[in-house]
């Protein structure tokens, strides 16, 4: 297999986007990723495209995204995989090009939630996710399912609402200085736990806003990289996870098992472990989420995540900065769009060009997970090659 480089990357502010749709948003994601290729790119040189999308409103996504970037001559496929849809999409397109079929291909996500009811999203979301006939009828829509695994993990962990509340102030306070951020403003602890109820135990505050947003990223084989830049980001690994969908069925409620085996893909392919990851963005649909997530992806022990939080190691300036964008909870959450757009994030961190930088980035982690709880992605990027 061939290296495989991002030579550009780009994104829309996450948001409310109530007069555009995603015929737009990609259209000005793709302008600042082909603005971010040193040495410019031409759309012939792009010999394939995937488009991440998940619950947008206007009809045939890979169409769409042919149609407004002119790449009608080219294969364009659309790749659905709940929450992870973003970095799966990244990883089609990783693959094609180390497999030897493309050498420079794009990728975008672009989502429309905002737009859209939240009775509706829940149902659209519950019925493509999981039994719809049977779990939403019992209320289990996305906050709901996740509180079950959130739920059990608190009782058994010693972690406490108020370690999540800090994992949402962090959030926001990274948030202030990202221009792309849905949500720019400093929370407190007291505001957080004080926020009306979701579902226990997620306060308003634990939660993702609905956003709107695209990203793109442009990919390319080692062995034409220099014609676009002499600064790659290369994509050392990627990796898919998948458990049962069912919650009955899940062993352990405690873990997230497909962030586990994708993390372990990722990290296998890259020659890398969590210890050498200076900066990840990791999946906070729920601030509870990603608290399990430290430990899921290595970053911590068993059951001692909220060490990490008590010591304020998340921070930009920690020994493990998580979220130094703010987040799906503050910078916003377009599904087909946050994989590519944690990416993004990652490709300035690692050319020091990032807003909130974490100094010495070499090596960086993205990582998904949705369906919910069913499917998980994950994408390992590094400044060097090996």
């Amino acid at each position: 297999m061939r290296n495989v480089a991002i030579v550009g990357a780009g994104m829309t502010e996450f948001g409310e986007h109530f007069e555009l749709g995603i015929k737009d948003l990609i259209p000005m994601a793709y302008a600042e990723c082909a603005a971010h290729v040193d040495k410019g790119i031409d759309k012939t040189d792009i010999e394939a495209a995937w488009i991440g999308e998940l619950s947008t409103t206007d009809g045939f996504p890979a169409g769409i995204l042919a149609d407004t970037l002119d790449l009608t001559d080219v294969p364009v496929s659309r790749v659905e995989n709940a929450c992870a849809t973003g970095n799966d999409a990244i990883r089609n397109g990783v693959l094609a090009v180390a497999s030897g079929h493309y050498d420079v291909v794009l990728v975008v996500g672009a989502d429309k939630v905002r737009e859209t009811a939240s009775n509706a999203t829940f149902w659209e979301w519950s019925a493509m996710t999981r039994d719809g006939a049977w779990d939403y009828p019992l209320g289990l829509v996305a906050p709901a399912n996740f509180a079950l695994h959130v739920n059990r993990y608190l009782h058994e962990s010693g972690a406490t609402k108020e370690h999540m509340a800090m994992i949402a102030v962090k959030n926001h306070h990274h948030a202030v200085t990202n221009p792309k951020a849905q949500l720019r403003y400093e929370i407190t602890v007291a505001q957080v736990l004080n926020s009306p109820m979701v579902v226990d135990p997620f306060g308003l505050y634990d939660c993702t806003p609905q956003s709107d947003g695209a990203a793109a990223v442009i990919l390319a084989a080692e062995e034409v990289v220099q014609r676009f830049t002499d600064r790659p980001v290369w994509v050392r690994g990627v990796g898919l996870g998948m458990d049962r969908v069912m919650h009955q069925h899940k062993a352990d409620m405690t873990t997230f098992p497909p962030t586990v085996k994708a993390a372990r893909v990722a990290l296998t392919m890259a020659g890398l472990t969590p210890r050498d990851v200076d900066v990840a963005e990791v999946h906070d649909c729920f601030t509870g989420v990603e608290l399990i997530s430290y430990e899921d992806l290595g970053f911590a022990d068993r059951f001692e995540g909220r060490k990490l939080v008590e010591r304020g190691e998340h921070y930009v300036g920690g020994a493990i900065p998580i979220n130094p964008s703010g987040g799906l909870k503050a910078k916003g959450h377009p599904p087909g769009a946050t994989g590519i757009g944690q990416c993004y994030e990652l490709f300035k961190q690692l050319r020091g060009e990032a807003e909130n930088q974490v100094d010495r980035a070499r090596v960086a982690l993205a990582h998904n997970i949705g369906g919910p709880t069913a499917v998980a992605a994950v994408t390992v990027l590094s400044n060097h090659r090996s």
